[in-house]
């Protein structure tokens, strides 16, 4: 069972809007564990051929939930991408709307660290997902080395597939657009999710997590 907030406050403006208070939402399924660690279940989507499929398809999940595009005063929520070698598939995750500790109007939530889906006990988590409300760039502070997922690389011992460990970053534009941003742990590139595939658009090349954008390259096409 999750631990699922059955109403919160996302300021509009000046308005207060009252989000989701009628009834828990089904997509956040989050708990503690004794030793503080966050815990997800899932499926909640899944399986897709590709983290490119999967993006395409999760981005329009995410940024619908209650809050999760509503600008500087919305909810960032976050879940795990994992892959299973018996489909030959990649899952996301149920949802978590802990929030992390936050500065002025800075977002963040707390990612959980631990899966559970007790008919795949196989499953080998790859990556973090996240939704921005305000703006569609990654933070400096989640591509910075001190938040480098290590090993950036890990092996499926089934097929002997080497697969890499990536941040996924979720943003609607205001007219309706949804659009997916990935981060390679390994080879520290940030890539565009445009017509089905990953362009990359940039680098990180230091410790702070500043990210060079490539000649030509930029958030929107």
């Amino acid at each position: 069972m999750g631990i699922q907030r059955s109403c919160r406050l996302a300021r509009l403006g000046l308005l207060a809007v009252m989000v989701g208070c009628s009834t828990p939402n089904p997509n956040v399924q989050v708990r503690r564990l004794p030793n503080g660690q966050l815990q997800v279940t899932g499926p909640l989507a899944g399986p897709f051929k590709s983290t490119e499929e999967l993006a395409g398809n999760v981005c329009e999940l995410i940024t619908r939930q209650p809050g999760a595009s509503s600008g500087v005063y919305g909810i960032e929520y976050c879940a795990l991408i994992y892959y299973l070698s018996a489909a030959d598939g990649f899952f996301l995750s149920h949802l978590s709307d802990i929030q992390g500790s936050r500065v002025g109007l800075t977002k963040s939530c707390r990612v959980p660290s631990s899966l559970d889906d007790p008919q795949h006990l196989d499953a080998i988590i790859l990556g973090r997902g996240h939704n921005h409300p305000h703006n569609r760039r990654f933070s400096d502070a989640d591509l910075s080395e001190a938040r480098r997922w290590v090993p950036t690389r890990i092996a499926d011992a089934r097929t002997g597939k080497i697969l890499r460990r990536e941040l996924l970053l979720f943003y609607r534009e205001q007219a309706g657009e949804c659009r997916s941003y990935k981060y390679d742990y390994a080879d520290r590139v940030v890539a565009a999710l445009r017509d089905g595939v990953w362009v990359p658009i940039g680098s990180v090349n230091n410790d702070q997590g500043l990210i060079d954008l490539y000649d030509g390259q930029d958030w929107t096409p």
